[in-house]
């Protein structure tokens, strides 16, 4: 029997080797055909929203998606408006399944509501969080919803952390973290208690706490391992090199054209020389050569820009979130004065946005705790014909312009400096000769004065001596009288004797 089967299927087997020697079924037959591009009109479209389940509702403050494929989303909750936080307010932040809205995967328990939530990117069990505290701390879902470890009160920030992402390190366990108390601080989660590093970011690079910009934007390129940049409650972005020996060298450039708090900062996934910031009614593109100015932005809103991103998946795509509820995406290859797409999400502030690796889901967060979860039609997705090529293009030429007008203004203020200095020099000119004039006419008052002392002294010695003349000749004069009597009375005497005689 064994046999009789085996022979019968040798045969079958034979005819498909057979067969599949003699025809290709993985050939490609229309390799050389190109495929025509349909013009797409830019949507999307709501998969899934997800709401805080207390009955307390809390912003959705950060959010972070699952590493491995886009399957779960973690969602940071809190209420950043201390003074109207209820006693009754939950702490728990939540991980969701993206298939299923009703109910969260996993609670995050934390001893402080979660300002930031993040994924390890080696290691899909492990989140490190920013409480609203300042402390740091460290979940593995797979020991339960409590952390595994948190840092010390007294080691951590004084306000709270806005923003903690993960390093590219050899172990995947360091992380930094920023906060408004005006530092940044590097972690070790196998160490959590203290931080391994500090920088304080004072901008006069004295490293004076009280004279710190509060920090409520981060970014990192694991590309670029050694620098980081932050983004400041003032409105400037500022550039550190952590490798750098001092910690004044370590705070090497500034940026500066938002009127508040800069609420997004990101380096653009595929020329990390450029990076987007999103503040005050603009949403700005910066190159890191020019620090005077922004070399691209968009047009002010009428409502207030609370965050933004790059597509990862194309270089000229990015999406921007406002307080009205809406959400823009940015297709600068298409248009640069209004967005490409604008969606109205929901009728309340939306807080949070994030987008997927592949490009093609967003999750948005809104002030009331409504994640909302998003599919881009495919046109906003997919990398168009030579759009690398285009946009940097785009880019060096935006560049190369603002460096003109750059060393025009330069040349400008230099004239214009120059022009003060002749004017001053004028003026010092002018104080000198009239210095001069005064110490002339304070020299001449001195030696006529001098010369009317001598004359009055001079006076006054003729004046005493003529006196001393007129005493002596007054003396001689009676001294005079004197004798001529004496010589009377002699005369007068002998002539009496003479009579008697």
């Amino acid at each position: 029997m064994y046999i009789t089967t085996i022979q019968q299927l040798g045969t079958l087997m034979e005819h498909c080797i057979r067969q599949n020697n003699a025809i290709d079924i993985y050939e490609d037959y229309f390799a050389d055909l190109e495929i025509e591009e349909t013009e797409e009109t830019p949507s999307a479209k709501t998969i899934n929203v997800f709401r805080d389940p207390n009955e307390i509702k809390r912003t959705a403050t950060h959010l972070s998606w699952y590493p491995d494929g886009a399957k779960k989303l973690a969602v940071a909750y809190s209420n950043l408006e201390f003074q109207r936080s209820s006693p009754d307010t939950s702490f728990d932040s939540y991980i969701w399944d993206i298939e299923n809205p009703n109910k969260p995967e996993t609670i995050i328990k934390p001893a402080s509501p979660l300002v930031c939530l993040e994924y390890n990117p080696k290691d899909v069990h492990v989140l490190i969080g920013g409480c609203y505290n300042g402390q740091i701390a460290y979940w593995d879902t797979r020991k339960g919803s409590h952390p595994v470890e948190i840092s010390l009160v007294e080691n951590s920030h004084m306000d709270p952390v806005y923003k903690v992402i993960w390093l590219q390190s050899k172990t995947g366990t360091e992380c930094f973290s920023a906060s408004t108390d005006g530092q940044v601080l590097w972690w070790d989660i196998r160490k959590a208690g203290e931080p391994i590093e500090k920088l304080i970011m004072d901008p006069s690079k004295k490293g004076n706490i009280n004279n710190a910009l509060g920090v409520v934007a981060l970014e990192y390129e694991p590309t670029i391992p050694t620098k980081f940049m932050v983004g400041t409650e003032r409105g400037t972005i500022i550039s550190c090199n952590r490798k750098a020996k001092t910690p004044a060298e370590k705070i090497v450039a500034s940026y500066k054209e938002h009127q508040g708090p800069v609420y997004a900062l990101q380096r653009n996934p595929f020329f990390p020389k450029n990076f987007l910031t999103v503040g005050d009614w603009t949403a700005r593109i910066w190159s890191e050569d020019i620090r005077e100015s922004s070399i691209m932005w968009t047009k002010y809103h009428s409502s207030y820009m609370t965050d933004g991103c790059w597509s990862p998946v194309r270089p000229a795509v990015f999406f921007t979130t406002k307080d009205d509820g809406s959400l823009d995406v940015w297709d600068y290859l298409f248009k640069q004065n209004d967005p490409t797409l604008s969606l109205q999400v929901c009728d309340e502030q939306l807080q949070s946005i994030r987008v997927q690796d592949q490009g093609k889901l967003i999750a948005t967060g809104s002030e009331r705790g409504t994640t909302t979860l998003l599919e881009l039609s495919s046109s906003l997705c997919t990398m168009q014909r030579n759009e690398k090529a285009l946009v940097t293009a785009m880019f060096e030429r935006e560049t190369k312009r603002e460096k003109i007008l750059e060393s025009r203004q330069r040349e400008l203020k230099l004239k214009r400096a120059v022009a003060s200095a002749q004017g001053d020099a004028e003026n010092e000119d002018q104080g000198r000769e009239n210095e001069d004039e005064d110490l002339v006419a304070l020299a001449e008052q001195d030696f006529f004065s001098i010369i009317n002392t001598e004359r009055k002294k001079a006076d006054a010695n003729k004046a005493k001596v003529e006196e001393q003349q007129m005493i002596i000749e007054e003396e001689e004069k009676k001294g005079n009288s004197d004798s001529e009597g004496e010589k009377k009375d002699s005369e007068n005497g002998e002539k009496g004797d003479e009579e008697k005689e």
